[in-house]
């Protein structure tokens, strides 16, 4: 059994409010995890001929602690333990990785309710253990977490919003990956943590309060982007609120985090096992991810082979890469962008299928290799997944009700005046959607203009999505 004991302070103090701009007023707030019903109009395929293309580059190495399975959590336990397996009552609960350096932590769990027996807290903590012979220091140098209620509503929103405040989400996944990709940090989370040797710090320790109007659920997504000067583990875990003797719900105490740690198994229920890799079923399950995942970023520049600089498409054509690719989900190009697993449970994910909390980091050196004017469109689309053709993307009109992508986008270029914009737009975009243009720019013949486009890859979204890039036609460049 780890000597954790004894414990730093930190972990007992209540949760602290953070002081953030207040969310975008929108109509028709609802607290469920889907939007309203809309009127049920049969959708029609449409076609595209264009060039799906393989995007450029790779994840880098940095590893995620990803723990997003059980999503729906009704049984306290672990939700996901790297510690060793040596003196813990369940084994199998705990994957044994250390993480040293540069590491992310990245949640998404839902509490739900059915009837009034269930509606007590659950509360999520996440530990931090150090097995070395020294102190350790753990730099976070980005951090936020929000509920859905009252945090981030699954709110109606248009498909194209300009948020230049940030004041534009819905849901909390939604509102996470916006502060991380903005810079922000939250208010009652640590920027630093030095844990004693051989001793445990609690890094989190928040409720995901379900309501007590039943049925009800509430969620909480998390990121953090961590640095650390020696090995480390990392926990984290699902109890229900422990009651004070008038039984009203109080905060848990690390050591109550620490025995569940030590003496629990795995959180429940359990989600649908993944289907085997490379499955030939048409019904594939990819599963949701608990383990550590290989990649926190994919950054590179868009060009054509062997040059410094993007070819713009000929006039009225367009070519897209596949983002957040996955199998059976690839336009036929082979590339499946999604993130490797390094250790995970058996029962979960064998890819981080989605690549929630990713950041894409994309520049695109547009260069007009013809002798006109030329007017580009930069746009982010959510065609429908299949793997038949690289040649033509397939739209519905009017989209299915489902949403598969909601977050935020960041774009920076120089405009048509020579005037460096960055913007940050929030995108809603429902299954087979044709996004709207994120940008227009002119290039004068043989001109190179450079737009990059950032954002992290939203949890509650659903993949894969293109980035398209289209060159108007003639007639409308006159």
């Amino acid at each position: 059994m780890f000597p954790f004991l004894p414990i730093s302070p930190l972990a007992q103090l209540a949760p602290r409010v953070p002081i953030l701009p207040p969310p975008i007023v929108a109509p028709q707030p609802t607290n469920q995890e889907t939007l309203p019903p809309q009127e049920n109009v049969p959708p029609q395929e449409f076609i595209e001929a264009q060039e799906i293309r393989v995007l450029p580059g790779k994840l880098d190495d940095i590893p995620v602690f990803n723990s997003n399975s059980p999503e729906v959590v009704l049984t306290e336990g672990i939700l996901l333990s790297t510690f060793p397996s040596q003196g813990m009552r369940v084994p199998a609960a705990h994957l044994n990785y250390a993480f040293n350096g540069r590491f992310d932590i990245f949640a998404h769990h839902i509490s739900r309710a059915s009837n009034p027996s269930q509606t007590r807290s659950l509360f999520q903590g996440i530990v931090v253990y150090n097995p070395n012979d020294r102190p350790v220091q753990i730099d976070v140098s980005q951090a936020a977490t929000y509920l859905t209620r009252p945090d981030a509503l699954f709110i109606d929103l248009p498909a194209y919003v300009e948020d230049p405040l940030g004041t534009v989400f819905a849901g909390p996944g939604s509102r996470v990956v916006s502060d991380i990709l903005r810079g922000r940090r939250q208010g009652n989370l640590p920027t630093l943590m030095v844990i004693p040797p051989k001793q445990a710090q609690m890094l989190m320790n928040l409720p995901i309060p379900a309501g007590t109007v039943t049925p009800t659920s509430n969620g909480r997504s998390t990121l953090m982007r961590l640095a650390s000067n020696a090995p480390v583990y990392v926990a984290t875990l699902a109890m229900f609120a422990p009651l004070n003797p008038n039984r009203t719900e109080r905060v848990p105490t690390i050591e109550e985090w620490l025995n569940l740690l030590v003496n629990a198994g795995v959180a429940g229920p359990r989600d649908i096992p993944p289907s085997p890799p490379n499955s030939k079923s048409t019904s594939i399950t990819y599963g949701r991810v608990a383990g550590v995942s290989k990649g926190s970023e994919w950054r590179t520049q868009i060009t054509d082979n062997r040059q410094d600089y993007l070819s713009i498409p000929n006039p009225g054509r367009a070519f897209s890469y596949g983002l957040s690719t996955l199998e059976q989900g690839t336009f036929a190009t082979g590339q499946i962008q999604s993130a490797p697993m390094l250790v995970r449970y058996p029962d979960t994910a064998y890819l981080a299928n989605g690549n929630y909390a990713i950041h894409y980091g994309l520049t695109l050196p547009l260069r007009n290799t013809t002798r006109q004017n030329q007017t580009i469109s930069l746009s982010i689309e959510t065609p429908i997944k299949q793997d038949r053709s690289r040649n033509e993307l397939v739209f519905l009109s009017p989209p299915d009700l489902r949403i598969f992508f909601r977050g935020t986008v960041r774009l920076r270029y120089l405009d048509d005046r020579s005037i460096l914009q960055t913007r940050f737009i929030h995108l809603v975009q429902r299954r087979g959607q044709k996004g709207d243009s994120l940008l227009n720019l002119t290039l004068p013949p043989n001109a190179t203009r450079s737009v990059e486009v950032d954002f992290l890859y939203p949890p509650d979204a659903t993949p894969p999505q293109v980035l398209t890039v289209r060159t108007l036609s003639n007639s409308i460049n006159r």
